[in-house]
């Protein structure tokens, strides 16, 4: 395949044809990951904030499954909306958005 000379390719697909959508400058609707949304859900209002892995610096516990977070992985933190965030908690997201359906741990697998 051959370009023209002095084409511009960057809104175009691999075959020099203009993109059906092009590229954005990059800005995602909604708020940025790391800050606190509120949230309603049947279990009350909360406070939520999904973390990248690349802001993660420490390793913590999912109250959901109670298996590690290792350092380094995008998870979710979450925290009841009429308390002052000290009860936050590290969920894997995907436990956090199954805690309605789940029954409590046992607390068997805690060291």
């Amino acid at each position: 395949m051959q370009f023209l000379a002095g084409h511009d390719t960057a809104g175009c697909d691999n075959r020099g044809m203009p993109r059906r959508h092009p590229r954005t400058s990059g800005a995602r609707p909604g708020p940025a990951p790391d800050l606190p949304v509120p949230e309603e859900h049947p279990d009350g209002s909360w406070y939520v904030r999904r973390l990248t892995g690349i802001t993660v610096v420490k390793a913590y516990r999912c109250p959901g499954c109670e298996q590690e977070i290792p350092v380094g992985t995008p998870h979710t933190v979450a925290w009841r909306a009429d308390s002052d965030g000290e009860d936050r908690r590290h969920w894997h997201t995907p436990c956090w958005a199954a805690r309605l359906r789940r029954h409590p741990p046992s607390g068997r697998n805690r060291r």
